[in-house]
């Protein structure tokens, strides 16, 4: 299809123009069609900003001091297999489970007394997952640990807009992206080095790599 739309334009443009007019019109459909096929709206497309959008808060992760944090990304979560971590930090101020997600640009994520919205649609199916996850993660770490573990959630927004300080409803943070990092740094110290250390090393055990529970699933598909 698209090399018929292509054809197609070049030499419609190559007869009103010259040559160079009907390679010129190839190229730009060429690459609006590509573009298009890249955006338009379904399933795959939103799979993949979504990803892209996870990618960019881990990127901005990594600017935290590895000597202070430690850092997983894409972690299962015990008897949820189809759920995820997105990501997992555990440093000298506190454990926080983060979830990216990414909105169209514009829009405005605000809350009433009673309920969280983005734009005009409910955002409530969101801050339930969030909080379960956490929920679940200081649950596993306290039996790991023997110890009780405060977890904080936190949203990290790309594309809609969310206030400066960011916008918390119901223990729930929503924070743009490029400021989660100094957000987290700035709370007050709760951990020693040595205590993140062992928090990490129980997360790790705790919370196996998707990729890792994925791999397993087409091995024990592979040999039924």
């Amino acid at each position: 299809m698209r090399g018929a739309l292509c054809g197609s334009s070049g030499v419609m443009a190559w007869g009103l123009t010259h040559w160079w007019g009907g390679l010129a019109a190839a190229l730009v459909t060429l690459a609006v069609h590509a573009l298009w096929l890249r955006n338009r709206p379904g399933p795959v497309t939103s799979w993949r900003h979504g990803a892209m959008a996870e990618r960019r808060t881990g990127r901005l992760l990594a600017k935290l001091d590895p000597a202070a944090f430690r850092i997983l990304h894409d972690r299962a979560l015990p008897g949820a297999p189809a759920t995820n971590l997105d990501h997992l930090v555990i440093g000298l101020t506190g454990v926080y489970v983060i979830a990216t997600r990414r909105w169209t640009p514009g829009v405005r994520l605000w809350s009433d007394q009673r309920r969280l919205w983005a734009g005009s649609h409910s955002a409530a199916h969101l801050h339930a997952a969030v909080v379960r996850a956490a929920h679940t993660v200081a649950r596993l770490l306290a039996a790991e640990l023997d110890r009780d573990v405060p977890v904080s959630a936190l949203v990290s927004v790309h594309g809609a807009r969310v206030p400066r300080t960011g916008l918390t409803f119901r223990g729930v943070t929503f924070q743009r992206a490029r400021r989660v990092p100094p957000s987290i740094e700035g709370h007050p110290v709760v951990f020693t080095t040595a205590e993140v250390a062992m928090i990490a090393l129980a997360a790790e055990g705790a919370f196996r790599p998707m990729l890792e529970i994925h791999d397993r699933a087409l091995e024990r598909r592979a040999s039924v």
